[in-house]
């Protein structure tokens, strides 16, 4: 194992030396999502000098950048007489630089600033665009090299294209910028993120991949370290989609059905898109296929593997790809790898897992779910005012 930690300012400018003595350390890698990162350290004068707040955190594992971004809190300290703790110990929580886009909305017109904005019901809306492209204008105009200077992330520059996604369209109007990017993002499964390469933070997207016949984890193999699997009934297999006037002859009315009713039974929700005029560029039919990612999970899987010689996270798979795990009950579920985790210490070494398919399937899913709803009816409101 080696494991390195620097501390950066935001322009990537090395605070001092790498900080030494921590003691323990976790850090997950989130697909379409921000990382989250905790390092205990002996909280020594040269430490907590560089633990300031704008700061970030770079954890180098083997020679490459593993996570790097914003010290969310930079100085948890402790300290206990009676333990003999000197000089007390300071835990760092940190993420990597999706975090910073994480932090913006989208601004009708990103060329002014929030004063002068449109009052009206102007909206941000990219027509019959693919969906990369309109992932990396809004990002660029909001927060990138294209934004006004007091909304510009420092260092922040747009990473290679890849030439991904399909044709899409998108309306918004102060919507926080991710959940805009994964509404763009959902219909091709689209991944993006943030990498730190020399004195740039890269923001890109990508196309993950099938490793569904080389990445598989099992019992039996010795990669699958936890699993819980439910088969479970679809909460909606046709999505009706209404927009435009439906006070009016003018409003239109989609169906995007999902087929699941064919093994169970058809069940309809309502989404109100109202704001929308009509279907030309998709959107209608983008809204409902959205919506049954949440609404028609035929199964739900929760797993924890384990890296092994043979089969490695970052190296044999990465976030969003498609894999393979083998229930004990002989029955091979394909999910997608949600989470990269890393855990480590000085003693016991390190252990790297991957969380396949969704982490909490019950409650904590469901009300994810329900947030999720609010989120975006709050933002399509916003829209129409």
């Amino acid at each position: 194992m080696a494991i390195t930690l620097l501390v950066t300012d935001k322009d990537l400018v090395v605070q001092g030396d790498p900080l030494s003595g921590w003691t323990g350390l976790t850090c997950d890698l989130n697909f379409n999502q921000p990382a989250a990162g905790t390092v205990t350290l002996p909280a020594y004068p040269d430490v907590m000098a560089q633990l300031q707040p704008g700061n970030r955190l770079v954890v180098i594992r083997d020679g490459a950048i593993w996570c790097a971004g914003p010290m969310e809190s930079p100085q948890e300290f402790t300290w206990d007489l009676d333990s003999n703790t000197d000089p007390g110990t300071v835990s760092v929580n940190f993420s990597d630089d999706l975090a910073r886009v994480a932090g913006c909305l989208t601004y009708p017109d990103a060329t002014k600033a929030f004063n002068l904005q449109p009052a009206d019901t102007t909206a941000r809306a990219i027509s019959s665009t693919n969906a990369e492209t309109i992932i990396r204008t809004l990002v660029n105009e909001n927060c990138g090299p294209g934004a006004i200077a007091a909304r510009r992330i420092e260092q922040l520059v747009l990473d290679s294209v890849a030439s991904v996604g399909s044709s899409t369209s998108i309306s918004t109007r102060f919507e926080a910028l991710l959940d805009v990017c994964r509404t763009v993002a959902a219909t091709d499964g689209l991944g993006f993120r943030t990498r730190q390469d020399g004195n740039a933070i890269k923001f890109g997207v990508y196309l993950p991949q099938d490793r569904t016949a080389t990445a598989r984890f099992s019992r039996d193999l010795g990669n699958l370290r936890s699993i819980s699997y439910a088969l479970v009934a679809p909460l909606a297999t046709a999505e009706l989609v209404q927009g435009g006037d439906i006070t009016t002859a003018t409003g239109v009315y989609v169906e995007v059905d999902s087929g699941a009713d064919t093994d169970w039974y058809r069940v309809e929700k309502l989404q109100d898109q109202s704001g929308i005029a009509d279907d030309a560029d998709g959107e209608l039919t983008q809204a409902g296929n959205l919506a049954l990612g949440d609404d028609n999970p035929q199964s739900s899987l929760s797993t924890v593997t384990v890296d092994t010689d043979d089969l490695k996270a970052g190296r044999d798979f990465f976030l969003g790809d498609k894999v393979t795990v083998v229930l004990p009950t002989g029955l091979e579920v394909q999910d997608v790898v949600r989470t990269i985790s890393l855990a480590a210490d000085p003693e016991g070494g390190e252990v790297v897992t991957s969380v396949v398919g969704n982490q909490d399937q019950s409650t904590a899913s469901a009300t994810t779910r329900v947030v999720r709803e609010l989120s975006r009816r709050l933002g399509r409101l916003e829209s129409r005012r």
